[in-house]
């Protein structure tokens, strides 16, 4: 907590002196990040993915995990949850903005497609699908928590980000360990800043639609007031923990999300969505390997697609702990096939509900939605789109509100499996939940006041911290095997005469 937390206010303190020092320094860094780890993250992603579906549809798929026959959560509940933690980046600020930035600017993976055509539908929304796809979501919850959660409930080890490695290193990594306590505060610091970055666009977003919508000015008091009213409804949420306040929040969530998509399917160009969708897909499993592979234009991709694979690998070893926390009961199979299958269909389904929707009106009316997104950023984008639906300011309400929900799950959430990290405990004390809820919040005010650079630039600092985090997640490949292979001869799944050694 002391590395950690340590970090971060020395980020902010940096900042407050020169934000453009700070700028510059994280675009360095990111650079680097991105030049020097780039090819490794995106090997490290696809290898996670096709480990994790080789243990889901093996003989492996039965084991049941937690040391509990009975799932704590019912399906819909559990995965609500899991859908609304992480969702709040690509909810509130891409779904609308990258599948036009790629509509605008041809992937370069799909050369001789020219730009802002109808060509150019498929293959803007295949890339956002690889970007927040099946691998995404792998890198999240699935060995990670497969590997937690047996060092919690059948060992007994605190959950802890080094917990993941005890296969590896044994009980040493665990108790008095310099190392232990570098992974957890790496993988604290970089959960922290990938929250406190979308806190922050939250801010920007709102009070972007709030001035569209009800001439409420676009200042500084009204982002205090928006992410003092978000960090309000996370910590108590995050108080009254995850059986009530998250599980609600999260849940209502989801249900609203389903309502607009259906009001968007029936006020807007619902066939066009559909159809996009259904061929897009057929091309983004046709080209997997080779967008998820693609080495070609170093720039772009730094920009894009390992901005955002550093972004999830960041958030890698505290989302393993968080989903292993709610998936007790669950079986191995079920588990790989909720967070790395059902949420990443879900969230492409979302993405050409809100971008398609917008690339529709673009091609009917060109600049209707590429000028706000120029001129505005991704707030813009998103009020422009459903502001040409019928009933515009009602639908745009409408956003700002699930726009809120969305970023307050990932608070509330992230606020207690810190907490968790800290403790060890899977009901940590309410005074932490309360303590980092509200941190979260004041950095991001403090970031907002100082500029929106300095948000960026933290959302920036994320890919820095997936460095260390990656050589986390990489053992996870093997390990996660090995502990399905002792589990299902516990289990009495295989038999074998020798047990391997844990």
């Amino acid at each position: 907590m002391v590395i950690s937390g340590g970090l971060l206010v020395l980020f902010v303190i940096a900042s407050l002196i020169s934000a453009e020092f700070v700028g510059d320094m994280v675009d360095v860094s990111f650079g680097y990040a991105a030049d020097y780890f780039g090819a490794f993250w995106q090997l490290l992603m696809l290898a996670t993915f096709i480990v994790a579906m080789g243990l889901a549809f093996s003989k492996y798929g039965h084991i049941r995990l937690g040391k509990m026959k009975d799932p704590e959560l019912s399906t819909f509940k559990w995965i609500a949850i899991i859908m609304s933690t992480l969702l709040a980046g690509g909810g509130v600020f891409w779904a609308a903005a990258e599948p036009m930035y790629h509509f605008l600017e041809t992937p370069p993976m799909y050369p001789g497609i020219e730009p802002m055509t109808e060509e150019t539908i498929i293959p803007a929304l295949a890339q956002s699908f690889m970007d927040w796809g099946f691998l995404a979501w792998a890198i999240l919850g699935t060995l990670g928590s497969i590997v937690v959660m047996y060092g919690h409930y059948d060992k007994g080890l605190p959950l802890k980000p080094r917990t993941l490695l005890y296969p590896l290193f044994g009980e040493k990594i665990i108790y008095n360990s310099t190392l232990g306590t570098l992974i957890d505060a790496f993988s604290i610091l970089a959960v922290a800043a990938g929250t406190i970055g979308p806190i922050g666009f939250l801010g920007l977003q709102v009070a972007y639609g709030f001035e569209s919508l009800f001439n409420i000015p676009n200042i500084f008091f009204t982002q205090l007031l928006i992410v003092v009213g978000l960090i309000t409804i996370a910590t108590i949420s995050a108080v009254t923990g995850i059986y009530k306040g998250i599980q609600i929040l999260s849940r209502f969530n989801v249900i609203f999300t389903l309502v607009l998509i259906v009001a968007v399917l029936i006020l807007g160009p619902g066939w066009f969505i559909v159809d996009q969708f259904i061929g897009t897909y057929g091309v983004y499993v046709r080209d997997f390997l080779p967008i998820s592979l693609y080495r070609g234009d170093h720039g772009w991709l730094a920009f894009w697609t390992i901005f955002f694979w550093g972004w999830f690998i960041g958030y890698g070893p505290m989302m393993a702990i968080f989903i292993g926390r709610i998936s007790r009961g669950r079986t191995l199979r079920q588990l790989v096939i909720a967070v790395a299958i059902i949420a990443p269909i879900v969230t492409n389904f979302w993405f050409t509900v809100v971008g398609g929707t917008g690339i529709f009106f673009e091609l009917e009316n060109s600049g209707s939605v590429s000028e706000a997104l120029y001129d505005g950023g991704m707030p813009a984008a998103t009020i422009s789109i459903v502001e040409q639906l019928p009933f515009g300011t009602l639908m745009a309400a409408a956003f700002l509100l699930v726009t809120i929900v969305f970023v307050a799950t990932t608070s509330d959430s992230m606020s207690y499996t810190i907490s968790m990290a800290i403790t060890g405990s899977s009901i940590p004390p309410r005074s932490l939940r309360i303590f980092w809820a509200v941190i979260m919040g004041t950095v991001a005010v403090i970031l907002l006041y100082i500029g929106e650079g300095s948000v960026s630039a933290l959302q920036s600092f994320i890919v820095v911290t997936a460095v260390p985090v990656s050589f986390i997640l990489l053992p996870l490949i093997w390990l996660a095997p090995k502990v399905a292979r002792i589990l299902a001869i516990e289990q009495g799944i295989i038999s074998e005469n020798k047990r391997p050694n844990p």
